[in-house]
Formats: C-alpha cells, structure tokens, sequence
C-alpha cells in the first residue's frame, strides 16, 4: 500500500534532453531583448511668421473682423502667426474700433465682431 496518495498515479516519464539541447534551450532564452523607452509623442514643428507681410497683414484686416470669436489662439491658428504678433494685431485692431472687447485676463483675451448698431 503507497504512503500517499497519487503516488501511484505519477505520469510516465518523459524522454530526457540531452546535454546539448539543454544548453542551446539556455542560450536561446533567457537574455532576451532589452526593452527600449518610447521617445513619446513628437509634435511636428510648425513655423508661424512673427512679422507681418503685406498680404498677411491685408488678410488680417479682412479676415479678422468677422470672425464670431477673436482669441491670440485663434489668430494663431488662422494666420499662422506667432502668439506675441496675435497680441499686437488685437490691440491694434481694437483701437481702430474693428473688434469689441468681451472678456480680458492676462492669459487670455476674448474679443468678437464691433457690430454696426451698439447700444
């Protein structure tokens, strides 16, 4: 009688490997490949003008006036200009009385359409 039990249900052996394949089984596992960093999301550049060109500049006379909504951002994205030059495009805009003011934070300015009847 066996001491315990499923000692007497033990799978029959399976053929043994030789030294050989042993060793090229070691070699070929083990030191796999190194796991590489990504290098993260990589925006393209984009190269926005920081001065006016004449037909930039006649654009933004033209353009800018009858958009809804006028932020630095906004300029940014239409005309490709840099932040600072969207800057200084609205504050000359708003002297000439071509936008109106809506909302002014240091970190971002909302200007809309001068409508012709105010009041």
């Amino acid at each position: 009688r066996p001491w315990r039990r499923g000692a007497a249900t033990m799978p029959p052996k399976t053929q043994q490997k030789s030294k050989e394949a042993k060793m090229a089984a070691a070699m070929a596992g083990g030191k796999g490949k190194k796991k590489k960093w990504s290098k993260g999301k990589v925006r393209e550049k984009v190269a926005n003008k920081v001065l006016f060109e004449e037909e930039l500049y006649e654009r933004l006379k033209n353009e800018v006036p009858k958009m809804k909504l006028i932020t630095p951002s906004a300029l940014v994205e239409r005309l490709k200009i840099g932040g600072s030059l969207a800057r200084a495009a609205i504050k000359e805009l708003e002297q000439e009385e071509m936008i109106k003011r809506l909302s002014y934070h240091s970190s971002q300015w909302v200007y809309t359409r001068a409508t012709a009847v105010e009041g």
